[in-house]
């Protein structure tokens, strides 16, 4: 419990694809500039982004899968690597932060709240985005799908995250767009709350969220109804 007359610690765990930044055209241009090498039918961005949130071996695989099957597990391993060489040459070309999400992220900084990322993309490009598009400040921890032995859905994510900055379930907030977000929030403690913008196969109102928010302006509110509970 916080001594009397002091506010408690606020956190806010973000995912960062589909949640923070709209990344889906550059993640669909690396997709479809592998698909080519290999011989594959090109695929839409619409496709791409209900691929996106498991990790980039999942994302290749699914890609794969759409366009003509998975090969064996060597090329599989040579696809993947060549996906990061596609992907990291221009992971921010079109990559931009969702409207509102600076301002609003900005504004709960300022008034106390500590901020985090928590996302199955792995830690490097995760870090390379925020500080390419100036975001990386607002951000005390940055938790990528190879930063631990374990990633989302696995609530061991999301508890690094917390003894990265020694904080407990209690005093932390979840912020995602896909089911992955909502199963590690809530298997760590947390109360999640879903953005109806995002990637995810699994429409928002079908996460088992605590809140649905469709813009970050609604952001606030929704963070005063899942911690006044």
């Amino acid at each position: 419990m916080p001594r009397q007359g002091l506010k408690p610690v606020r956190i806010l765990i973000c995912d960062l694809d589909g949640t923070l930044v709209d990344s889906a055209p550059d993640l669909a241009s690396a997709v479809n500039d592998l698909l080519t090498e290999v011989g594959r039918p090109r695929l839409t961005e619409a496709a791409v982004r209900h691929m996106v949130g498991d990790g980039v071996p999942k994302l290749v695989e699914r890609a794969l899968v759409a366009s003509g099957g998975v090969p064996d597990a060597s090329a599989l391993a040579d696809c993947i690597a060549r996906y990061h060489a596609f992907y990291e040459s221009r992971m921010t070309e079109l990559t931009r932060p969702y409207p509102g999400a600076v301002e609003t992220l900005s504004d709960l900084k300022s008034t106390g709240w500590r901020l985090a990322i928590c996302s199955n993309k792995p830690e490097g490009p995760s870090r390379h985005i925020l500080t390419a598009l100036g975001l990386g400040d607002l951000f005390e921890a940055v938790a990528g799908g190879d930063t631990f032995a374990v990633r989302k859905p696995d609530p061991g994510h999301v508890h690094g995250v917390l003894d990265t900055l020694s904080a407990r379930p209690s005093q932390a907030v979840m912020l995602g767009d896909s089911l992955n977000d909502v199963l590690a929030a809530h298997g760590a403690g947390l109360p999640a709350i879903a953005i109806t913008s995002g990637y995810g196969p699994v429409p928002a109102h079908e996460l088992g969220a605590d809140a649905l928010i469709e813009t970050f302006a609604e952001l606030p509110d929704a963070l005063a109804k899942v911690t006044s509970r």
